[in-house]
């Protein structure tokens, strides 16, 4: 079978940077769908086996291993209709199955030889039997191409005219992302004559706008593409080289400096500075130390969203006045890229040191009137009355978890935490805020704790960030969530499937996380309840407080499974803690885990199962206490004593937090359980035995799920 490796290319004015791997690895996965659709790529290899993607800033391209020249023909069947309206009563075609023919393009002149050709089903269906032809590479890659880039995540489309020397020229219209300019479309060594957005495919592509030895660029094979552009055009074709050398030469560089210096590489500013550059170099550059004054969150955020600059950190994560530039020519004497970069970057600096300088001027709190006219939502108010039920919820939250002083401190970061969204610099910079707001209430003289609890009061930010450090930002961060989950559940902005527009998934995950990692004493009703009675009721008509509890105990089971706990396990101490305090989960599940290995945990579980079923299903009332008079039988006299004498040792495990050891006390019971089971009817006819043993059922039920619903580990 003849099969070659093909390339196609699409040359294109500088693609949008943080699109650029994205659209790149489309237009290579639905360029490789739409071949093995048509069986000219084996449907049985994986993308990842026979598909390279390669972008630059001009130019998507994708080589694909073993595609055949024709496609193998098909042997198809066609069902057609009933023979009953297909043959008259001579089995002559009918009028209908000849124009039915007639469309799917078969010779009906013949007609006896027709009919003979036609084959019926067991349920009298006529079919046709044909081989249809395999398509030729040329006609399935154009295809192909014209589907992948109908099919792109392109966002908003440009429209330009063609060229004047192009197929179409004049006043021909095509759209695009960008301009096209160049078609490579290579099968091995020879060219696939397709069109693409009125350009016909050639084996020439243009390299690097400077540096490029020969222009065009010949591409002498598919398989030579990468080095053909490397060696001719100067350009590095692959992304993931191009990112590669990037951070290598960033390290390299900035060791030149010395020991105490390095670059932090920001994965996403690596990825959006890789797509603007075909051939990196990484210079390195310095900024006068007086802007060193300014917080360097600000002068680091300057530098890497307005320049795509890399810091330059010591030892100690602070910022030097040094910074990496990468580069995207290598010219024998790089002084006037430096001088050039160090040029540029200092009326940016100087911005950044002027909003910090006026914004000081002003202290946070002279600034909270002012959060009055800015819109939180319409249907819940502005910043400043937001902050107020904050600042309600922090100092009740505080009350509960310490003291007075406690209580105090979190309502002054509480009341100060919004007042830095009025300042310059975080117009400037959005993502700033608590940042800025932590800087300048250490400027006005507050507490430190306080101060650093403005900036902890967003954290975490995003899975994995860290908590906040202290009681204060703890109490102020998990108020702050709160008023967010009870105000948008409260006017009905519920997330739906992959939509959070106000990631309330993330509020309430870093709320629980709180309240697990940091064993904070309060449990979700309780926290609920606290919020919804700062809001006015009017403000929060829809508020259904069941929906939120509901959510949370969603989340903190996507957590908790998403840290590779069982999900059983999971299941087990969720359904024993519901929305009860929930700072000893972790210690619950460790004690589960534990427990599960025990030879008697599967049976315990089985039997807890039993006793539930058995205790959801009756109608009899049952007691508190058991009498020990209507024990009759030796088995539950038994289960009794033994029930007695272990509540005791495990109650005082319990209670002490072991729960390890409450579970392993526990597991002592099932020769008694086993036992009962075996030899005891609980269902007896006298009702004032059956009662007396249903209590003892329940007794040893709560006794053996004060850690974790046993059942739930019952497979």
């Amino acid at each position: 079978m003849n099969t070659q490796n093909l390339l196609v290319e699409l040359l294109v004015e500088e693609l949008p940077p943080k699109s650029l791997d994205l659209l790149s690895h489309n237009f290579a996965a639905k360029l490789w769908l739409s071949l093995t659709e048509q069986d000219l790529v084996d449907g049985q290899l994986k993308i990842e086996e026979c598909v390279q993607t390669y972008s630059t800033p001009r130019r998507m391209a994708v080589w694909i291993k073993d595609v055949r020249a024709n496609a193998n023909d098909k042997v198809l069947q066609q069902k057609l209709m009933p023979a009953s309206v297909g043959l008259d009563a001579n089995a002559n075609a009918t009028p209908a199955l000849i124009k039915k023919l007639q469309a799917l393009g078969v010779d009906t002149s013949d007609s006896s030889k027709l009919v003979a050709g036609l084959k019926r089903t067991s349920d009298g269906i006529l079919q046709y039997e044909y081989t249809a032809k395999g398509v030729s590479l040329q006609h399935g890659l154009q295809k192909a191409v014209e589907q992948a880039l109908a099919k792109l995540p392109i966002p908003k489309l440009m429209q330009y005219q063609l060229h004047e020397h192009c197929e179409m020229p004049g006043w021909s219209t095509v759209s695009f992302v960008r301009p096209a300019h160049g078609l490579v479309a290579m099968h091995g060594v020879q060219i696939i004559h397709i069109t693409a957005l009125g350009l016909n495919a050639t084996a020439t592509t243009l390299g690097h706008r400077f540096e490029a030895l020969t222009t065009p660029v010949h591409i002498h094979t598919a398989d030579s593409y990468e080095e053909d552009l490397l060696k001719n055009g100067a350009v590095v074709a692959s992304f993931e080289k191009r990112r590669a050398n990037i951070a290598l030469q960033l390290k390299s560089v900035t060791e030149s400096l010395g020991h105490d210096f390095h670059c932090e590489i920001d994965p996403s500013l690596l990825d959006e500075v890789t797509a603007l550059v075909e051939r990196p170099n990484v210079i390195s550059c310095h900024f006068e130390e007086q802007f060193l004054k300014v917080p360097q969150e600000c002068l680091i955020l300057t530098m890497k969203t307005n320049q795509k600059y890399f810091p330059v950190l010591n030892s100690n994560g602070t910022l030097t006045n040094h910074f990496m530039v990468v580069s995207n020519i290598s010219a024998k004497d790089m002084s006037a890229v430096k001088t050039g970069n160090e040029r540029v970057v200092r009326p940016r600096l100087a911005d950044a040191k002027f909003f910090y300088e006026q914004d000081c001027k002003k202290t946070l709190e002279s600034r909270i009137n002012g959060l009055e006219k800015v819109v939180y939502h319409h249907k819940l108010g502005n910043q400043l009355q937001r902050m107020q039920r904050v600042t309600t919820v922090a100092h009740q939250l505080a009350s509960i978890v310490g003291d007075a002083q406690l209580a105090l401190k979190a309502s002054t970061a509480a009341r100060l935490s919004k007042a830095d969204l009025l300042t310059d610099m975080v117009g400037e910079f959005p993502e700033l805020q608590g940042i800025m707001g932590a800087y300048y209430a250490r400027n006005d003289g507050v507490a430190p704790d306080v101060a650093q609890a403005i900036e902890d009061h967003y954290k975490p930010r995003f899975a994995g960030d860290q908590l906040p450090m202290s009681m204060v930002g703890l109490v102020v961060a998990m108020a702050d969530k709160m008023e967010t989950l009870v105000g948008m559940f409260g006017i009905g902005n519920l997330p739906t499937g992959d939509k959070d527009p106000f990631a309330l998934r993330r509020h309430a995950l870093g709320v629980i996380r709180m309240l697990i990692d940091k064993k904070i004493p309060i449990g979700i009703q309780q926290l609920i309840d606290i919020c919804a009675s700062s809001f006015e009721k009017q403000t929060i008509a829809e508020f259904d407080k069941s929906k939120l509890e509901q959510f949370f105990l969603e989340r903190v089971a996507n957590l908790l499974e998403s840290e590779d706990v069982i999900p059983s396990h999971v299941s087990a101490v969720m359904e024993s803690v519901k929305l009860n305090t929930w700072s000893h989960v972790r210690e619950r599940l460790e004690a589960v885990a534990q427990f599960s290995l025990l030879p008697a945990s599967e049976a315990l579980a089985a039997a807890n199962k039993r006793i539930s079923n058995i205790l959801k299903k009756s109608s009899d009332f049952i007691n508190a206490e058991v009498n020990q008079s209507l024990l009759i039988e030796k088995a539950e006299q038994d289960l009794y004593t033994q029930l007695i004498n272990i509540a005791e040792k495990a109650d005082t495990c319990f209670n002490a937090g072991d729960y390890k050891a409450n579970l392993t006390v526990l597991a002592g019971l099932r020769d008694s359980v086993d036992a009962f089971f075996n030899e005891v009817m609980v269902n007896a006819e006298d009702q004032a035995i059956r009662q007396n043993r249903l209590s003892l059922l329940n007794k040893l039920h709560a006794q053996m799920n004060q850690v974790a619903d046993l059942s739930r580990l019952a497979s």
